[in-house]
């Protein structure tokens, strides 16, 4: 810069000019929640004030890039000045200093974010863990991934094609837009259904690995083929027994089923801070008549009830219903500015949250529910009881295996001979400790098979790590403490 300062002269009509330009040190550890900025089209130049954007090239695209484009964006600043006929200048006539855009300060853990990315691997899905005191998103990771420096200058054309059309879609944030069917994470959910409904839930249900309608000849299978016996709702959820529930849905019937799905979260935007979240989908008769003309039949109330059919959500609505769940029925709205930092003055400033605590979605205990969890992971017949095993701190938790294809009455599923996009979905949802929760986590594995095998591991792998963590600061605040 100082050589060719020196040999302007040489270059008449040729300038120097600084231009902004951003990096990404994080490259695709963060790509999906951080987003990236790139060149401004002619529709957005259309849309923004050209008065800001002043000597400005670029604007968010995705993610927080574009959530704050405004607390990022800062203020352009002028100068008038005197040159010659060579073009240098002589003299500064008058001078408006630019306005650094605002340090944004996430409450994001990058350290989580990494074994959360490292623990799914190379396999589809997506991690959400959010801090049920308060809704911060601590990690938030979706697989694939892609570097967002490409985008920065512009992306060439063949680049970003050859992006768009790979299969495994490495440009789209599941753990934001992609939708699922939650499977079995949805039982705690029900159960507090059936439990509101006055319900006991002593009473017992035989499972003999399969369950018909009155009056109908089709067989609505339990994972276990071979049956659970007799169980209650706590050795229903513990256990994961299909039958069981396929039974406390037909008397639940879908709206009540539908009304308390809701009121945990699904099927509504979280208000995650975010641009344009879906809202995923919780079916009723009503939906289903406007949208297809079709009726309600009594077999959705069995497959809704395990999470399959019609009903989509996202891993960030997992997350919160499980925070929700791990707050005894008080909800949080994730959230992931922390704190902004006014570039004049260096003021930190928290983000907006709220101070008036959220009403419960619940009105009675769900400490049963609660307790049915805890044995999933910590029981001798739960379902996630692997990933719980040796763990020094207490779990809640629930597996999740969703169906992508149908399997026919007369047909059994067999993973080896199916092509792996046709796998089912592993899911897993948990809280820890039990007793004052500080972490709440949703897990996707896409075509991962079972929840307890593919999911679980994830989330424990992740939950270790954040009570280490938490540990390691314990410790240096003591030593702080006692040395002084």
């Amino acid at each position: 810069t100082a050589t060719f300062a020196v040999n302007e002269y040489r270059l008449p009509g040729v300038t120097l000019e600084a231009v902004l330009h951003r990096d990404y040190p994080q490259g695709s550890l963060v790509s999906h929640v951080l987003g990236y900025v790139g060149r401004i089209s002619e529709s957005e130049e259309a849309m923004i004030d050209s008065s800001a954007y002043q000597g400005v090239r670029s604007i968010g695209k995705i993610g927080i890039e574009k959530q704050y484009e405004d607390l990022l964006l800062g203020r352009p600043g002028f100068a008038q000045v005197e040159i010659d006929a060579h073009g240098r200048t002589l003299r500064t006539i008058s001078r408006n200093s630019a306005i650094p855009g605002n340090t944004l300060n996430l409450t994001l853990d990058a350290d989580l974010q990494r074994i959360a990315r490292e623990a799914l691997g190379n396999r589809r899905g997506a991690v959400v863990a959010i801090a049920p005191s308060n809704g911060e998103v601590l990690t938030m990771v979706s697989s694939p991934s892609f570097d967002p420096n490409l985008f920065v200058d512009g992306i060439d054309q063949q680049t970003y094609d050859a992006l768009r059309g790979l299969e495994d879609r490495p440009l789209v944030n599941r753990a934001l837009y992609g939708r699922y069917a939650p499977g079995s994470t949805i039982k705690p959910v029900i159960a507090q259904a059936i439990l509101d409904a006055g319900i006991s839930p002593q009473e017992s249900v035989y499972c003999p690995g399969w369950y018909t309608l009155p009056d109908s000849t089709r067989r609505y299978r339990c994972w276990k083929k071979t049956g659970h016996g007799p169980v209650n709702l706590h050795g229903a959820v513990e256990q994961s027994c299909d039958v069981y529930f396929y039974e406390m849905g037909r008397r639940l019937g879908i709206e009540a089923m539908a009304e308390v799905l809701t009121r945990f979260g699904l099927g509504t935007v979280t208000g995650v801070d975010l641009p344009d979240e879906p809202d995923g989908l919780v079916p009723t008769p009503q939906w289903k008549r406007a949208t297809r003309n079709e009726s309600w039949y009594p077999g959705e109330d069995l497959i809704t009830v395990i999470g399959q059919g019609f009903l989509m959500v996202t891993p960030m609505q997992l997350a919160r219903m499980t925070a929700t769940l791990a707050n005894r029925g008080i909800p949080v709205q994730p959230r992931i500015l922390l704190s902004k930092e006014e570039s004049l003055s260096g003021e930190t400033l928290s983000s907006n949250v709220s101070s008036q605590p959220a009403k419960p979605v619940v009105e009675a205990s769900l400490d049963r529910v609660i307790q049915s969890m805890t044995a999933v992971m910590h029981s001798p017949r739960g379902t996630a009881r692997a990933s719980g095993r040796r763990s020094p701190y207490q779990i809640a938790g629930k597996t999740g295996t969703a169906q992508v294809i149908g399997i026919a009455q007369d047909e059994e599923y067999d993973e080896s001979v199916i092509p792996e996009k046709f796998h089912d979905h592993a899911l897993f949802i948990a809280f820890a400790p039990v007793d004052k929760p500080q972490i709440a986590i949703a897990v996707v594995v896409e075509n991962g098979g079972s929840g307890a095998k593919a999911a679980a591991p994830i989330a424990r792998k992740v939950m270790d790590r954040f009570f280490q963590k938490k540990l390691q600061r314990t410790a240096v605040v003591r030593k702080r403490h006692v040395f002084g």
